[in-house]
């Protein structure tokens, strides 16, 4: 949710500054932009998708998120040049990390979780576990989160439309997202030609 966020908030503010400037907004230009497409359909179908996420034990839906971040950093030292992707790069390399370290999927705080959701969902959840079919996440009590400061941490204000968890990768992954989107609105500068005395 705050990828998404940081999108929508980098092509509003892309176009604005567009218009301030009177130039036409350009997206980025990506190399190798199928690695993107090969990285979310494991992860798709692991974790989104109804009919088949059933089918994946905890081994498999892993191994499908780790595989998709490896394939998203791949993707990234190959467009390494854009402005932005070095902070999706470093978010991207946190999140493995922590991933990793803990299994294969990414942990949440029971700390975390208890203030997060409601309780009679929390209640319902088990240690050890992910939270869900669907979810990424797996709860563990802090003391048993390798690299805690990574995990899935924080959470937006209560009152807040839309609740989600994200990690400090995952701050880091927007806001490379955002300047990506916003540094494609602002003109190039001119290349100054040196004269030859």
């Amino acid at each position: 949710m705050i990828l998404l966020s940081a999108i929508v908030a980098g092509m509003v503010v892309g176009l604005l500054v567009s218009w301030r400037t009177k130039t036409t907004w350009q997206p980025p230009s990506f190399k190798h932009g199928w690695l993107v497409v090969a990285g979310f359909i494991p992860q798709f179908l692991a974790f989104f998708l109804p009919a088949t996420r059933s089918f994946f034990p905890d081994w498999l839906a892993a191994a499908s998120l780790v595989g998709t971040q490896v394939i998203l950093l791949a993707f990234c030292l190959l467009n390494r040049r854009l402005p932005g992707i070095l902070l999706i790069i470093i978010g991207l390399g946190l999140n493995l990390i922590v991933i990793l370290a803990n299994g294969g999927f990414m942990p949440l705080p029971l700390e975390t979780a208890a203030n997060w959701l409601p309780n009679e969902i929390f209640n319902q959840l088990e240690s050890g576990r992910r939270i869900g079919s669907g979810s990424k996440d797996v709860l563990l009590p802090m003391n048993k989160i390798i690299l805690p400061w990574l995990a899935d941490r924080f959470y937006p204000p209560k009152g807040f439309p839309y609740q989600f968890v994200f990690s400090l990768g995952d701050v880091l992954i927007a806001a490379g997202t955002f300047w990506l989107l916003v540094k494609s609105a602002l003109p190039a500068k001119p290349i100054v030609e040196e004269s030859h005395a």
